[in-house]
């Protein structure tokens, strides 16, 4: 029985200037695509990527796009070398990778799309109204009940569970900062406020998910060539009548990272190779779950390494 592989897609926050310049540089198929970008944008993306400014690159509008373009364009590299997944998810703008692609999303209308999606979420809340924070050494549970707790009619919940015990919360700024006090007061090992410009994956951005949707109506979608673990509850997508519902869905609810990574196993994936910048989703796949291999392709040295990992070279 074939090893099985699966390809995760980072999300915000795994940006750095500079990143997939050496793929785009190497690979004719990763140089296509930041071509696309271009096209599809009508800026340099590809220059602000490789060149920063880093404010610039830092801003959400420009982020979401620029990790998705490197994510693809590593992709595109990935397959022009025989690496191809049979099963994939996405850590929240990751979905849009992973759904671009297994094909069910064009790029092109990917790339407006997630500029769009990164402007609605920026404008959904008055800057400086909310936060997120990361609670770590508290379980799923723990983390809802001390957020249940410290809402006082403020909105404080899960935003993404990245691990077993790591929960990043996102809500009103002072629900927040309560939720913390309270977490470290319950025998969380550490919470630390994000550097973030909004609270994600929260209630508060039912706002940006209603726009989302209406700007979704004009896209066309397909059914994913290759499955794709779905951030909103762990279930694979395999028809086109599952991408739009559960994108719009994906902007308010949390992002049930542990649980996506325990169904790709489930699913018989032994191997999972993080497609992007950063080596965020690496580390936490060895958290997540044993007995598995992970590696990060976020260069060519990196794809060179998975290869031989999986003699493949």
């Amino acid at each position: 029985m074939p090893m099985l592989v699966a390809f995760l897609f980072p999300g915000q926050g795994s940006q750095a200037v500079g990143m997939g310049r050496a793929f785009a540089e190497s690979s004719a198929a990763a140089k296509a695509v930041y071509a696309e970008a271009n096209d599809a944008l009508g800026f340099d993306l590809a220059r602000l990527s490789f060149e920063g400014p880093e404010a610039e690159l830092q801003r959400t509008a420009n982020t979401q796009p620029a990790v998705l373009t490197a994510s693809v364009a590593i992709a595109a590299a990935c397959a022009e070398r025989g690496l191809a997944p049979h099963m994939m998810a996405g850590h929240s703008l990751g979905e849009y990778s992973a759904l671009v692609a297994g094909g069910a999303l064009r790029f092109p209308d990917a790339v407006r799309l997630v500029r769009q999606r990164g402007e609605f979420m920026q404008e959904a809340v008055p800057a400086g109204a909310g936060a997120m924070a990361a609670i770590m050494g508290l379980d799923l549970a723990a983390a809802e009940a001390v957020c249940a707790e410290a809402a006082r009619g403020e909105v404080v919940e899960v935003a993404s569970a990245n691990s077993p015990t790591q929960v990043v919360i996102a809500g009103h700024r002072g629900a927040v900062e309560r939720a913390v006090a309270l977490a470290a007061a319950r025998g969380g090992k550490k919470s630390v406020l994000l550097p973030v410009s909004a609270p994600f994956h929260c209630a508060l951005m039912r706002p940006a998910a209603d726009r989302l949707a209406r700007a979704l109506d004009g896209i066309a979608v397909g059914d994913p060539t290759v499955p794709v673990v779905r951030n909103v509850d762990a279930s694979v997508t395999r028809a086109a009548a599952d991408v739009k519902p559960r994108l719009v869905e994906q902007v308010a609810r949390p992002v049930r990272w542990t649980a996506c990574v325990e169904r790709l196993r489930r699913e018989g994936v032994e191997t999972f190779v993080e497609v992007g910048p950063g080596r965020v989703l690496t580390g936490l796949v060895r958290r997540i779950v044993d007995d598995v291999k992970a590696f990060p392709v976020e260069d060519p040295a990196g794809l060179e390494k998975t290869l031989a990992a999986l003699g493949r070279s």
